[in-house]
């Protein structure tokens, strides 16, 4: 059986102006990055396509996943190329790979098997850049603050209130707490900070929220990096670092145009955290393809509970996105751990597990109604999974009233996902869906957060100390009170606790701390302990990557 990488690396891909003239971007809106890969001017959209009628936006999302993942991004390129497979015009809005994951956990985030964005080596490692040059903005401001309290601090910012970090796009636990400043008056002011990964900055979530180059330099300007001695939040554009960040991003703020492995269009552009910050590609590559092509699919991080929440009270509500469907992904694996199988077992066939695992996924289908978006299941088939696996799941929706498709795209390709596509055709175009948020802007920011535990989680309560009630009252008090609430906590489970499987109810939701994000637009509220700086596993991905005498890189899954 061949590799992803052998897979991607046998493909025949087109020119990349050949991909781009084939849903009407002309020549003088690319910018070539090599002979596959380029960046589309965001000019277009003023210029050529501001009459052009909006597609359907389709959301692939899934339910609480195994540690491996349930395969949405395979199942959305599988998606992309089955539409286009029956005819449709379709292309992919999915956000770029993490270097830290790629050399720590996955080895490689472009999908896999037949239903793969090429290519895929440069699409894991440094692609166009994007990452290294939000990772330069972030760390400039980062230097900016230093220098400031440096230089007299004329804004008397608090070292110890410094809320900013540095970042850096790699698995590094050591720098996720450190002393900087040391070695004498030359070198600055001695203090606590530390080190996240770059797609845990705020710069990367304004990145994907902003609607356009001066929404950009607002918010960047907005980000709120720390307190006065006398408490008051001091902006990025009172150290008037908001201009040279937005310089530096100039260029990556352009999407990136690739394409599947069978020449369907992709956009692969922005990647934040799917806990600490919202997990969605960016709104300008969204809107983009919305005005290219028909059907527009598009992914978000984790499972329905925090990535489609994150989505449609975030993504969509600070856009005005609004989704036609929903597909929610699911794997015979993943419902039988839900139904109490150990890991060693899941290989086995066992459709009473499955079929006592698919109350996980009914509480995902009753969830996603809440936003007024219908939905279809795909089960992303393995070779292990057996007809009477794929029987009772099917029985268990049809008893919901929802569709449900057996999608082959990794092994079969777009072919393999044209029943799939033909369902989502037909459920977009029905114009069924009446979208709308869970929550009102002028809620609260704790009932924001009591909405999402009790409705999404089937939590009976959130709890917090005195210390985090207080953190609630003065975002509100400094006038941040209309903020979204940005959910960080475990992907395996509807609880906090990644152990509890199933449909859970009734279960406490502890809150341990509130942060601001100010330039994004929403606070984040953390339970439990969510790392924003990952560590290598003990046998890291990057043991098993190289690069063979052909000079071609090997061990990208």
């Amino acid at each position: 059986m061949k590799t992803d990488i052998e897979i991607a690396r046998a493909a025949d891909p087109k020119k990349i102006e050949t991909i781009a003239s084939n849903i009407g971007i002309e020549e003088d809106y690319l910018e070539h990055y090599g002979k596959f890969k380029g960046k589309v001017n965001l000019s277009i959209n003023n210029e050529k396509l501001k009459d052009n009628d909006e597609g359907k936006l389709i959301l692939v999302t899934a339910i609480s996943p195994t540690p491996a993942g349930e395969g949405k991004t395979t199942t959305s390129v599988g998606l992309v190329d089955g539409l286009c497979h029956i005819g449709k015009k379709a292309m992919i809005c999915l956000r770029e790979p993490s270097l830290g994951p790629c050399f720590g956990m996955k080895g490689g985030a472009a999908g896999g098997g037949h239903a793969q964005v090429i290519p895929m080596t440069d699409i894991n490692l440094h692609f166009t850049g994007d990452f290294h040059a939000i990772g330069a903005a972030h760390n400039l401001l980062s230097a900016m603050i230093d220098n400031h309290i440096h230089w007299d601090n004329q804004l008397d910012i608090d070292p110890r209130r410094i809320t900013w970090k540095r970042v850096v796009d790699m698995n590094d636990r050591s720098l996720r707490d450190i002393t900087c400043g040391l070695g004498g008056v030359g070198n600055g002011i001695p203090r606590q900070s530390g080190f996240d990964i770059t797609v845990a900055s705020e710069i990367m979530a304004v990145f994907c929220l902003a609607s356009d180059f001066t929404d950009l330099k607002k918010r960047i300007g907005n980000i709120v990096i720390g307190y006065t001695r006398s408490n008051e939040p001091v902006r990025a554009k009172q150290l008037k670092a908001d201009g040279a960040i937005t310089a530096l991003l100039q260029d990556a703020f352009q999407p990136n145009l690739v394409q599947t492995l069978e020449n369907n269009p992709a956009f692969i552009h922005g990647g934040p955290f799917a806990n600490i910050a919202h997990g969605c590609n960016s709104v300008v590559a969204t809107k983009t393809a919305l005005k290219l092509a028909d059907y527009v699919v598009t992914e978000a991080g984790f499972g329905a509970d925090l990535g489609a929440e994150k989505f449609f009270d975030i993504k969509c509500r600070k856009s005005g996105l609004k989704p036609d469907a929903v597909v929610l992904v699911a794997t015979t694996k993943a419902l039988k751990m839900h139904g109490g199988i150990p890991k060693e077992d899941l290989g086995n066939e066992n459709v009473d597990a499955v079929t006592s695992g698919c109350k996980n996924l009914e509480r995902h289908i009753e969830n996603i109604g809440k936003f007024g978006v219908p939905v279809v299941v795909a089960i992303n088939d393995y070779i292990t999974d057996t007809e009477n696996e794929h029987a009772a799941i099917i029985e268990f929706c049809k008893n919901l009233g929802v569709q449900c498709k057996i999608s082959s795209h990794w092994e079969k390709g777009g072919a393999g996902a044209a029943d799939l596509a033909e369902e989502v055709a037909k459920l977009a175009d029905s114009n069924s869906a009446e979208f709308r948020t869970l929550y009102d802007n002028k809620m609260t920011l704790w009932d924001k957060t009591e909405c999402i535990a009790k409705n999404i989680y089937g939590a009976a309560e959130i709890i917090a100390d005195k210390k985090v009630r207080n953190q609630f009252k003065k975002l509100e008090d400094d006038g941040f009170g209309e903020y979204p609430i940005c959910m960080a906590k475990t992907q395996y489970s509807f609880s906090t606790d990644p152990l509890l499987m199933g449909s859970p109810v009734g279960h406490d939701v502890p809150i341990k701390e509130v942060r601001l994000s100010a330039g994004a637009e929403f606070v984040v509220v953390v339970c439990g302990d969510i790392m924003t700086m990952p560590g290598l596993p003990r046998i890291p991905a990057a043991e098993n990557i190289d690069v063979d005498n052909e000079g071609l890189i090997q061990g990208l899954f």
